[in-house]
């Protein structure tokens, strides 16, 4: 009786070389995209910063410490002057309001009841999700909808149903879901770096 090998598994690639298709990736994900949108957002943050317009953050796990990132940087490292930053709030950022609010009224609406207490008609709501399907974004979206807020979504994959409730997405159709964050992170930097340049029309010399 003759004894049959197991096939040898293929050999992994490199680290090096899953890096640099990562890269390539990335790259070619943002290479070419419109960028009109995030300019509008950019513009629309400027507006809210020199108004006094509140802005919200959402989403979840690796988009809600985006979230929360972003919110911080804008709170305080737009201005550098304490107190004249844009009035940023992430709304995944408060562990006894978030499982408050799931425990008694549901994981999915987490987000839209704390926009109903806190958001006013004017306000700007950004939402990052990768499949933009997540249950508690998009009631988010109806909510801000519901408020007169105007609301913009990062999307990765399909876009899902947050594309269409969304004001205005910015939808970057890659199946990954760290490249789809990364993108969050990377227009969240692209506007700090722009909202950083117009400081002085908010803060004056002083920034």
């Amino acid at each position: 009786m003759s004894v049959v090998e197991a096939p040898k598994p293929a050999a992994a690639k490199p680290a090096t070389e899953m890096f640099a298709a990562y890269t390539r990736k990335l790259s070619q994900t943002l290479e070419g995209y419109d960028w009109s949108v995030v300019a509008e957002l950019g513009e629309d943050l400027l507006d809210a910063w020199k108004t006094g317009r509140q802005v919200f953050f959402c989403g979840n796990g690796g988009s809600a410490g985006n979230a929360v990132h972003l919110a911080n940087d804008f709170i305080y490292a737009l201005g550098k002057v304490p107190g004249s930053g844009i009035r940023a709030h992430a709304l995944p950022a408060n562990p006894a309001v978030l499982t408050c609010l799931a425990n008694d009224e549901g994981y999915d609406q987490i987000y839209s009841i704390q926009l109903g207490v806190m958001a006013d008609p004017g306000d700007i709501l950004i939402c990052f999700s990768g499949s933009g399907n997540s249950p508690n974004v998009l009631r988010a979206l109806e909510e801000g909808r519901r408020i007169g807020m105007k609301s913009y979504a990062v999307l990765g994959f399909s876009g899902g149903k947050a594309k269409a409730l969304a004001d205005r997405p910015i939808h970057f159709a890659i199946d990954d879901m760290q490249v789809s964050e990364d993108a969050q992170l990377i227009i969240g930097h692209m506007l700090m770096q722009f909202l950083w340049s117009k400081r002085h029309e908010v803060v004056g010399t002083a920034g």
